[in-house]
């Protein structure tokens, strides 16, 4: 989807200002906002692409006003909603008014090392061999879904080169929506800095993106 995350190449957003020596954490709330949205994710009633996808139906106003882990918050606010853990009324209220959907698990401070340790792989085999190798030349299609998509914007119908097969993983664009992994193959694409900006560009410049088979075509 063409939302408020996919800010890559627009102008009047203003400079990109790396903090040095940056914090993990900015505020003691941040931690527990980390820490809710873990435990929520691992009630196992929503995927980390619903996740994002929640994050980027977030109004524009709201989003690029919000700070990163108040995005987390706030998506967090639909998810457990739309899974039924929580009423609107009890979000306002700040406590339980009716039993809401029982989880499917509960992470415990116990388990807490293992579950992050393990993480959450998303590679899974397919049956098909790629359609793409390294050094072929090709087109990155040219859409914008109103669904989650990990295809940006300023990659949309360009043309570039497969720079490595990556495996065969989870496609994002169905998991989000409970559609099913779909596991296709992921392809590193690069792509000349004029392709991608235009006259102007620097010379120099290459662009690498992950590219799942079905954003790709032939040239």
């Amino acid at each position: 989807m063409n939302g408020p995350h996919d800010l890559g190449g627009q102008h009047g957003m203003g400079p990109v200002a790396p903090e040095p020596n940056e914090p993990y954490f900015h505020a003691e709330w941040e931690k527990r906002a980390l820490g809710v949205t873990l435990s929520c994710g691992a009630f196992g009633a929503w995927t980390i692409d619903e996740s994002r996808h929640a994050r980027e139906n977030l109004p524009p106003a709201t989003y690029l006003s919000a700070s990163y882990y108040e995005i987390w918050t706030r998506a967090l606010e639909t998810l457990l909603k739309r899974h039924g853990f929580v009423t609107q009324a009890e979000l306002d209220g700040g406590h339980m008014l009716e039993k809401g959907a029982a989880p499917k698990r509960v992470l415990k401070a116990d388990m807490v090392p293992g579950v992050l340790a393990k993480g959450g792989p998303c590679d899974r085999p397919v049956d098909v061999h790629p359609r793409f190798v390294v050094g072929e030349r090709v087109r990155t299609k040219n859409f914008n879904p109103t669904t989650h998509t990990r295809l940006p914007r300023y990659a949309r119908a360009k043309v570039g080169t497969i720079e490595a097969v990556q495996g065969s993983f989870v496609f994002p664009d169905d998991n989000a929506h409970g559609r099913g992994e779909s596991a296709q193959w992921l392809y590193t694409v690069v792509f000349d800095g004029g392709e991608i900006w235009g006259e102007g560009a620097d010379p120099t410049l290459t662009v690498s993106i992950d590219a799942w088979e079905s954003y790709l075509e032939h040239v």
